[in-house]
């Protein structure tokens, strides 16, 4: 039997679509592209950072970059060790009350019935519209009228509300079964406990994928410290990223430590996401997103 032929049948037979395999494949190795990128830029020496036309791969490798934001880092009025402290504390806590609001209202919209409910959630959705951009002078204003301006809180709190969190585990919660709630009623547990032991581990992979949305979201955010931060020593490592080359990607100062911070910065998503992207791939086909 000829080998096309042979491939055909063994795709009937399975109902396996070697044509879709090879457009995820290709689809696959585009994605890949960027992570590629920021590692060989990272290690590009000056010369060919700034050549023209641009390399996509490094052709003379240095660790040059590094031993400039070694340099720049011993200058810095403020210890480099503060800006990661500061980083990590704003990401956990940003994480942790992100899942605890997102999975309980989730919780309230998916199993129980109040006035409005309906309505709330639409709004909700309808808030996936928006960019940061487009509420950042809101944001500044209501954390200015709270008096948390430079706090720990003005970098957390705007954080919290995470609208496409709600919608993602809320999805997971409608296919529970009203049934298992109500015996677990039956069984003395109150809502807290329901919700705790039963309702949670049964929609642990969207609360998974929450996770790798919040600390991404949080972890990169540079312009949360530019714009409620007074205190230098209270703003957060993107930030000081961001001012290696005062955000201006033609400035040939620190252009090269600014590409090896960017690799420090991606590799915690990185390695958050290898770890968790099991339940980003359930949730996306669980919750209805193609």
């Amino acid at each position: 039997m000829p080998k096309k032929l042979r491939v055909k049948r063994l795709s009937r037979l399975t109902g396996f679509d070697y044509n879709n395999l090879l457009i995820l494949t290709l689809f696959a190795v585009v994605s890949i592209f960027p992570i590629i990128f920021i590692i060989n830029n990272a290690f590009k020496p000056l010369s060919e950072l700034f050549m023209f036309p641009p390399k996509f791969f490094v052709n003379n490798p240095t660790l040059q970059n590094f031993v400039d934001l070694l340099s720049v880092m011993g200058e810095s009025l403020v210890p480099f060790s503060r800006y990661v402290f500061n980083s990590t504390v704003v990401t956990i806590s940003s994480v942790l009350l992100t899942i605890m609001f997102s999975s309980a209202a989730a919780f309230a919209f998916s199993k129980m019935d109040f006035f409005g409910s309906k309505f709330m959630f639409k709004l909700i959705v309808v808030s996936l519209m928006f960019s940061p951009a487009a509420v950042s002078i809101t944001r500044y204003l209501v954390i200015s009228k709270l008096g948390l301006i430079d706090s720990y809180a003005a970098l957390i709190l705007p954080q919290v509300a995470l609208p496409v969190g709600v919608f993602l585990i809320k999805q997971f919660m409608d296919q529970l079964p009203k049934e298992l709630l109500e015996a677990a009623r039956m069984d003395g547990a109150n809502e807290w406990m329901a919700f705790y032991r039963i309702v949670i581990p049964n929609v642990k992979t969207a609360v998974g994928t929450v996770m790798i949305l919040s600390f991404q979201s949080v972890w990169a955010d540079a312009d949360s410290s530019t714009l409620y931060m007074i205190s230098e020593a209270k703003k957060t490592l993107p930030y000081f990223g961001a001012t290696l080359t005062n955000g201006l990607t033609t400035s040939v100062a620190n252009q090269g430590a600014s590409a090896a911070i960017a690799l420090l910065l991606f590799v915690p998503n990185f390695i958050i996401f290898a770890i968790m992207q099991r339940s980003m791939i359930e949730t996306m086909v669980n919750s209805g997103i193609k």
